[in-house]
């Protein structure tokens, strides 16, 4: 199904670093040195989750001539800012530099990325937001990232990948989740690894489409982590956007974690309604990969179970093939559950967005 209407919020754009020498000129003396020393520019940083070349990692028509899809900023305006009527799309840029054991230098790099995007991609057109990429594998340095980037309005939440060295909630993770909230920020957790863990709870996988398919397994614990730690319960202003997630687990998932909190409720007595309930309050979904049957009924039968339509965000994906054409919404919304994932709901998550608007 095609945009009905323009003005159109899109949650999820990928853009790609195409290089470390990208990101060169926003490194400081000592990383300069370090790269020359190291010869790190010869690295491919990509995140094996999305190889550059795998046809999940790029459309054909999106595909630029030159690096990795998500590179070129013309390709972008004319086949996702323009073709969609998009009035912002929220850049989320997936490297290595999330996934590096040295924890200086992923700090290092992803400041160069946020500046790299900054400067590259957010100065030269009005309609792009982005995420704060952070370095969790050090919770001060990911909050010092926070602290240096928030005063740009034009960062609109804090990136995470949803393999991590550790699950969200625990409360090592807890300064990230407090300075987002202070900031009115929330946290973006997508699809991808820092491959600390297998994305799978019985093992790594051999192939590709077990990786993907296997990242419903981390998106289940991140949210089981963020309700059952309490982390909701301590910052109460908190979002989590669920990013390339699929939707039509959470019903299963969320009706099974009602049922066990029930009989062990005294374990967690600060989980005090509900998962399901706190779910809802505090968390969003993006749309694509639309994961559910060709039915159009399938869809409004999963949305009526999970109990709200305020909870989906519009997301193209671009440049990542997860649909055809330019039918990057899935049959079965009315219009104006259309006019909520479209509008509303992004407007309602994002703060900074809504008093960009106003």
């Amino acid at each position: 199904m095609r945009i009905p209407f323009e003005g159109a919020i899109d949650c999820d754009v990928h853009v790609s670093v195409p290089s470390v020498s990208a990101i060169v000129p926003y490194l400081d003396e000592y990383w300069l040195e370090r790269v020359r020393v190291q010869q790190l520019e010869r690295l491919d940083l990509s995140l094996t989750s999305y190889p550059p070349t795998a046809p999940l990692s790029g459309r054909p028509d999106w595909r630029p001539q030159q690096g990795p899809p998500g590179c070129n900023l013309a390709l972008l305006q004319q086949e996702a800012l323009d073709k969609f009527g998009l009035r912002y799309a929220i850049l989320n840029c997936l490297w290595g530099s999330q996934a590096l054991f040295a924890e200086d230098m992923s700090a290092a790099f992803c400041r160069a990325v946020n500046d790299w995007i900054a400067t590259e991609w957010l100065d030269k057109d009005t309609r792009l937001r982005a995420s704060i990429m952070v370095p969790m594998q050090n919770a001060d340095l990911a909050v010092a990232e926070i602290e240096r980037r928030a005063g740009d309005s034009r960062f609109v939440q804090v990136l995470v990948l949803a393999g991590l060295d550790t699950l969200l909630g625990r409360r090592v993770n807890w300064p990230v989740l407090r300075a987002a909230e202070a900031h009115g920020l929330p946290i973006a957790i997508h699809a991808g690894s820092a491959y600390r863990h297998p994305p799978s709870a019985g093992g790594w996988p051999s192939y590709l489409l077990e990786d993907y398919v296997s990242n419903t397994q981390l998106f289940a614990a991140q949210l089981g982590s963020l309700v059952s730690e309490g982390a909701f319960s301590k910052f109460p202003e908190l979002t989590v956007v669920l990013a390339e997630s699929g939707v039509t687990w959470l019903p299963a998932f969320a009706w099974k974690f009602n049922k066990t909190w029930r009989g062990v409720r005294t374990e967690v007595p600060w989980v005090t309604k509900p998962p399901f309930d706190v779910i809802r309050d505090h968390v969003k979904l993006t749309l694509q990969p639309a994961d559910a049957p060709a039915d159009p009924q399938a869809l409004r039968d999963v949305i009526e179970q999970i109990g709200s339509d305020e909870m989906l965000l519009f997301s193209s994906d671009f440049p990542h093939w997860q649909f055809d054409g330019e039918d990057v919404l899935p049959n079965g919304l009315g219009d104006e559950q259309l006019r909520k994932i479209l509008i509303d709901n992004p407007l309602a998550t994002y703060s900074r967005l809504k008093e960009a608007v106003a």
